[in-house]
């Protein structure tokens, strides 16, 4: 096969530095591939690893010839930092796949841009200046971000160019590596250095407020952006990304950068400046209003008494393993347990010895569940009689937003029904958000027949259940937990300060 010889890595994890430490058991359990490895699952059928493999390998396939170079690509839920020596192994393996590789023409890096590791706080720039040491200033490197990355100065001078995701929940994963496969071709074939004008503002808007959907200075500025990049083709790319703050590090914050032709760089700068100008006037629509766990259980008690009231579904954003929680706060659970409200299924709560206890049990059998039997901060110990209603060894297929077609695994898994309520609780073994129905379905649970659902999640489980209830429907539960919107409530220590709304003097420019 001729064509160019084009590397693929990357690093997906997301961290929430308030959280325990990723491991290498956590990247092992989602996905950690090497060398071939990465082109049998980037053309594979169905495959754990992040969407953009996929998406990437297609639109090379489609575009021309080309030689996969594939290095290392590893995934973990998103958590605290990684543990002591796991990054410094990545990148010898990095560093070792690259000198094994022979030339490369291009390279891409697919990463989800918010990691950190307890020795490097940049591990992302780290991961794109061991790139360019290595093959010097002509070789392109193009790379992938998730929405809520932080990006550094480093990133953007050692990169080319970064595309950032689009979409709130994120669906647009394999469409924005093709669009990375779109720009390599491009970088091959001109042979020029395009030029990226890059703005982090002093703002940390709360994840919950930048869904893409909605009318906002967020989602405003990501429309415009691409309508800019449509209609200008000097203009190769423009990113708005919000950033995760509870990475707690100085790159945190919502970044706005454009990227244009050689040459062109006024263009470049004038698009972000314009951008980063509204979203910065605007700043204040960046905000949001929870429901109180009072408010919430009402409201789910009435939607149980009334089968004409449409159905209801509570977030229980602070615990959000997709943000790094630990999916194992009980405060919501045990308040809609003893109001009583009926057709309430409530997932998943991640928590192995219950799943474990459960499945000793058996199917039918009646038991004590006792969720967090070891308490942790924010999550309190749970007891109940319950009865085993189904069993699984937590695989599946996703089938809708972000996970569809894609592997996922929850671990050994079980239903219960708490006795007194009625109510169905789903126990996995995995750090998972619950974004996806498959996720309930593989225990039996007829989701079109429940009342009320409750999903550990953020945000990703719009893009999932959208069809069971809408906005006005979807209420972001005030609950304890380790990604809380309510940023006053961390103590950060990395962060850069004044930043908005943290800080009433925050200034820009």
């Amino acid at each position: 096969m001729t064509g160019p010889r084009v590397a693929i890595c990357g690093l997906h994890l997301e961290v929430n530095a308030f959280s325990p430490l990723t491991t290498r058991q956590d990247f092992e359990a989602l996905s950690w591939v090497e060398g071939e490895a990465i082109t049998e699952a980037g053309r594979a059928a169905v495959s754990a690893t992040p969407a953009e493999v996929p998406g990437f390998y297609r639109r090379m396939d489609e575009t021309g010839p080309w030689q996969p170079v594939p290095l290392i690509m590893i995934s973990a839920p998103p958590g605290g930092m990684m543990e002591p020596g796991l990054f410094p192994d990545f990148m010898a393996r990095l560093a070792r796949h690259l000198d094994a590789a022979g030339p490369i023409d291009a390279v891409y890096v697919g990463s989800h841009g918010a990691s950190r590791s307890v020795e490097e706080a940049d591990t992302d720039g780290a991961i794109l200046a061991l790139l360019r040491e290595r093959l010097g200033p002509e070789v392109p490197i193009v790379g992938t971000r998730d929405l809520h990355c932080n990006v550094s100065d480093r990133q953007v001078a050692m990169a080319d160019l970064l595309i950032g995701y689009r979409t709130n929940p994120h669906v647009d994963m394999r469409e924005r590596a093709a669009e990375a496969a779109d720009a390599i071709r491009h970088l091959l074939a001109t042979r020029q250095k395009p030029e990226t004008h890059f703005i982090r503002l002093p703002l940390t808007p709360p994840t919950v407020t930048l869904l893409t959907a909605e009318r906002s200075p967020y989602a405003d500025a990501i429309r415009q952006g691409v309508a800019m990049r449509d209609s200008d083709p000097d203009l190769l790319g423009i990113s708005v990304t919000g950033g995760f703050a509870y990475t707690d590090i100085p790159k945190c914050g919502l970044c706005v950068w454009a990227t244009a032709r050689a040459g062109q760089g006024a263009k470049a700068r004038a698009a972000a400046e314009l951008l980063a100008t509204a979203i910065w006037r605007d700043r204040a629509a960046l905000s949001r209003t929870l429901t109180s766990i009072e408010a919430a259980v009402a409201e789910a008690v009435a939607t149980g008494a009334d089968p004409a009231r449409p159905r209801l579904i509570l977030a229980d954003v602070a615990d959000n393993p997709g943000g790094g929680g630990g999916g194992n706060t009980t405060a919501l659970l045990s308040a809609l347990h003893a109001s009583g409200a009926r057709g309430v299924v409530f997932g998943v709560l991640v928590d192995p010895a219950l799943a474990a206890a459960a499945h000793a049990a058996g199917p039918g059998a009646r038991m004590e569940a006792v969720a967090n039997a070891t308490p942790s901060p924010f999550a309190e110990t749970f007891r109940v009689t319950a009865r085993v209603r189904a069993l699984s060894d937590g695989h599946g297929i996703g089938r809708r937003g972000g996970l569809a077609g894609r592997a996922f695994s929850l671990g050994p898994a079980a239903l219960l029904e708490l006795e007194g309520s009625g109510l169905l609780l789903a126990v996995g073994s995995l750090r998972r958000q619950l974004q996806d129905p498959a996720m309930l379905e593989l225990l039996g649970v007829d989701v079109d027949a429940a009342r009320t659902i409750v999903v550990k999640s953020r945000g990703h489980f719009r893009a999932g259940f959208d069809l069971h209830a809408g906005p006005d429907r979807t209420w972001e539960v005030d609950a304890p937990g380790l990604v809380s919107p309510v940023l006053s409530r961390f103590a950060f220590t990395g962060l850069p300060r004044p930043v908005f709304p943290l800080d009433a003097e925050a200034r820009w420019p």
